[in-house]
């Protein structure tokens, strides 16, 4: 899975399809990731006892095939480079896009 949190991503399907967020939580094994902003819902709570009912708010996961990684160049996908820093081999995250190629870490 190449969405870590932390990446702003652009929703391309659903209803909040074109905009941007940030992913709070990734669920590797569901494929799915949590976006702040983006896809919220309503839960709703009943009375319990002395506690009232309530309707709490929150971003429900969507799945990753719906988001694509986006960065100052612009949308693109997530590729790897190897960098030679001090005689080590370093694997960094790059950002691909038409224009070319952005860092993400």
């Amino acid at each position: 899975m190449k969405v870590k949190t932390g990446d702003n991503v652009r929703i391309t399907a659903g209803r909040d399809k074109g905009k941007t967020g940030k992913v709070i939580q990734v669920f590797p094994k569901l494929q799915t990731v949590v976006v702040e902003n983006i896809n919220k819902t309503f839960k709703h709570l009943k009375k319990r006892g002395d506690q009232p009912g309530q309707r709490i708010e929150y971003n429900a996961p969507i799945h990753i095939s719906n988001v694509q990684v986006s960065g100052k160049n612009g949308v693109g996908r997530v590729g790897y480079k190897t960098l030679d820093k001090e005689g080590k081999n370093q694997k960094v995250r790059v950002l691909k896009t038409k224009k070319g190629h952005e860092d993400l870490e």
